[in-house]
């Protein structure tokens, strides 16, 4: 997937833990070889393929999988888009300085073939069709958040009673640690490149953060992240950072996305409206914004950061 992953297992049969862990390798592996968009005999390489074609014949986790990440596009109003991969590459985000943005006709025209209503399921058949030449599916918006998912049932199926897995910022854990106590979860300062705003103590949940403060560039002092807008082809601006809690680490992975683009004010107000699923979001200009359940902890060596807490 093209992401750094770590497994922590806890338990008092150091063989088990390493049969697990072994495993839980092997099914992530497994994962992206099935659904990777940079794999040539991956299924989703299979559709891109035949788009505008004909249908496609998809394993049945594949098939769920798309047809869950529609019903996330529809919930957001489009705002996550698994078809993003059909638009053009006209941005470099070498995390410096350009003189501007490119031509407004040239965005509109990088998004012409995102339309995530243009995936055509079968379930007769458990296909798949991209309904217009040109279209690409690329599950990357959420496929570290399904591999760390799978990866723990696996774990926890075969008997490990505590753990840990971290798919490049897709954390899910559960039990305890060794020692008995809870796991402590850090999300990163943007302002700081490697240190931390802030943390959380936490079990049986998910901890997803995504930030535009690696892959970027600015025009005039303005930061434009790496995560496009799938409606007009700019880059999502007004965050640098988005942490999701929720107890599936498949939906946090997307909904991360989602506030991307929403940005602070719609994509808070957005994460309020969903039953367990909490967030905190840092601003461009340094701002902390939580959601109305969430509670975090930050270090006493940090500058107090502005925080506020939106209302329903």
């Amino acid at each position: 997937m093209g992401s750094h992953f770590t497994f922590t297992a806890v338990s008092d049969d150091d063989s088990l833990a390493w049969r697990a862990l072994r495993a839980a390798i092997r099914e992530t592996q497994r994962i992206d070889r099935l659904c990777s968009y940079w794999y040539s005999t991956s299924q989703i390489t299979q559709i891109n393929r035949a788009a505008g074609l004909h249908p496609v014949v998809v394993a049945p986790e594949v098939y769920d999988l798309i047809g869950r990440t529609l019903k996330l596009s529809a919930l957001s109003g489009g705002a996550f888009d698994i078809t993003f991969a059909g638009g053009e590459k006209i941005y470099t985000f070498d995390r410096q300085a350009h003189a501007g943005l490119p031509d407004s006709a040239v965005v509109r025209a990088s998004v012409r073939r995102i339309n995530y209503h243009n995936v055509l399921l079968d379930p007769a058949q458990h296909s798949v069709m991209l309904q217009e030449p040109g279209m690409r599916l690329n599950l990357a918006g959420i496929l570290q958040g399904y591999g760390v998912r799978r990866a723990q049932a696996l774990m926890k199926q075969m008997g490990i009673r505590g753990g840990l897995i971290n798919g490049s910022g897709d954390i899910s854990c559960w039990g305890r640690q060794g020692d008995g106590s809870l796991w402590r979860i850090a999300i990163g300062d943007p302002a700081f490149p490697q240190s931390v705003s802030s943390w959380l103590t936490v079990t049986d949940v998910a901890v997803v953060t995504a930030g535009n403060y690696e892959q970027y560039f600015t025009v005039h002092g303005k930061y434009y992240g790496h995560i496009i807008d799938p409606h007009t082809g700019y880059p999502a601006t007004g965050l640098r950072s988005v942490t999701i809690i929720c107890p599936d680490v498949e939906l946090a992975d997307g909904l991360d996305e989602v506030v991307f683009v929403k940005g602070p004010e719609e994509g808070l107000a957005f994460i309020n409206q969903l039953k367990g699923v909490d967030c905190t979001l840092i601003t461009n200009d340094g701002r902390t914004l939580t959601s109305k359940g969430m509670a975090v902890n930050y270090y006493s060596t940090q500058k107090p950061p502005a925080v506020s807490t939106s209302t329903p």
